[in-house]
């Protein structure tokens, strides 16, 4: 459903679990961005009024997620430790097309969304799956079934401002290109991407 190309090393569950901490605090600090890319959608795109109606609610969304993760921190008394870059995101950037109209700069922006969204749901699933704690299965599988919503949001979004044809080209060039971004990056257990 999700399209990646390559998928995610099942070793980094057992990696991921090894230092609960570090995982929540990445993960946390994700969501928090996911609300903020969202906002900064709607400031620069206030005119694209089926963008507007459908990140408003996701931006509430993903600020509960954040604090879902902060409970969830607290509840095992774990601190919420300092944000590091996120090198996943990061090369992703790299990949946007520079220029073009504002409508390419908007596909790209949303495609680079799409994927984020598709690949953190693909984790949140090898989480439920896989992590030893049946508890934390459950608190992953809801944010995997909310990443999927999002994914399919911002494709949707897409095809629409983009037209399907070109927003699904440009979205298999994307795939192509994060697949061999994943076979290059280190496996590391203390991050999400």
């Amino acid at each position: 459903m999700l399209g990646l190309k390559l998928p995610t090393d099942p070793r980094w569950v057992n990696l991921a679990e090894k230092d609960l901490e570090e995982i929540l605090t990445d993960h946390a600090y994700c969501e928090q961005k996911a609300a903020t890319s969202c906002i900064s959608l709607i400031q620069q795109f206030p005119e694209r009024e089926e963008l507007v109606k459908a990140l408003a609610p996701i931006v509430t969304e993903e600020w509960g997620h954040f604090r879902m993760v902060l409970a969830e921190l607290e509840k095992r008394n774990l601190k919420l430790g300092a944000q590091r870059k996120d090198a996943y995101v990061n090369e992703l950037l790299k990949f946007q097309k520079k220029g073009g109209s504002r409508e390419d700069r908007l596909l790209e922006k949303l495609l680079v969304c799409a994927l984020i969204e598709a690949r953190s749901c693909e984790r949140f699933r090898l989480l439920s799956l896989h992590i030893a704690e049946d508890e934390l299965k459950d608190f992953y599988h809801k944010f995997m079934v909310s990443e999927a919503g999002h994914y399919r949001m911002f494709i949707d979004l897409a095809k629409l401002y983009a037209g399907e044809e070109k927003a699904l080209s440009r979205w298999q060039e994307y795939l192509e290109y994060e697949a061999g971004l994943m076979e290059k990056m280190d496996l590391r257990g203390d991050r999400m991407h």
